[in-house]
């Protein structure tokens, strides 16, 4: 197990991080923070996700003296364009349609910031998934069970959401939330 020389924080509402983060022995704190998201026309993913990180930063920094703080933000890519969580439930039968039989791009931004050597380390994980052709009742069952309507791309891969994915290319933890193989390695050096 990791060991730190002050508290490590969670600077996210998500559970899914919250359960990423125990499923490899750590040992932190959540802290709640409120950003509204925004998405601007033209930038790109990688720009949007590492904004997002950083903006919730420097709250979650306001509210920590002391500690080693994570935030993330995931957002789905499809033909280009960033799609958030959705609106409600028509909402997220419209994006579940659209992602249907189709390859779309989930990318995780993240920021670790160490407030005793005042080091932070900025990245992120693209990870490529591919959907089956889906039927419109399976979508309309899925988002009767309120699952997806806290989620980007409106599903979750920890649920049952993941019975729509035919392919993930590359880091499975990145679309439920924390790409964790990069997070751990980041984690190790600062420390």
């Amino acid at each position: 197990m990791m060991e730190f020389k002050t508290q490590l924080y969670l600077a996210s509402k998500s559970p899914r991080r919250a359960k990423l983060l125990k499923q490899v022995n750590l040992k932190f704190k959540i802290l709640e923070i409120d950003l509204v998201e925004e998405f601007y026309d033209g930038e790109y993913p990688v720009r949007t996700v590492k904004r997002l990180a950083a903006e919730k930063m420097e709250l979650a920094k306001l509210k920590v003296r002391n500690g080693i703080i994570i935030t993330a933000d995931t957002i789905v890519v499809l033909n280009r364009k960033i799609i958030g969580k959705p609106k409600d439930k028509a909402d997220a039968v419209r994006i579940l349609k659209s992602l249907s039989n189709r390859t779309h791009y989930v990318y995780t931004g993240f920021a670790i910031y160490n407030s005793l050597t005042n080091k932070l380390i900025t990245d992120y994980q693209k990870t490529a998934v591919i959907f089956r052709k889906l039927n419109i009742k399976e979508i309309k069952d899925y988002v009767n069970t309120q699952n997806p309507l806290d989620k980007a791309g409106a599903y979750g891969i920890q649920d049952f959401g993941a019975v729509f994915i035919k392919k993930v290319n590359g880091c499975f933890y990145n679309v439920m939330g924390l790409p964790l193989e990069k997070l751990y390695s980041y984690l190790k050096s600062i420390r």
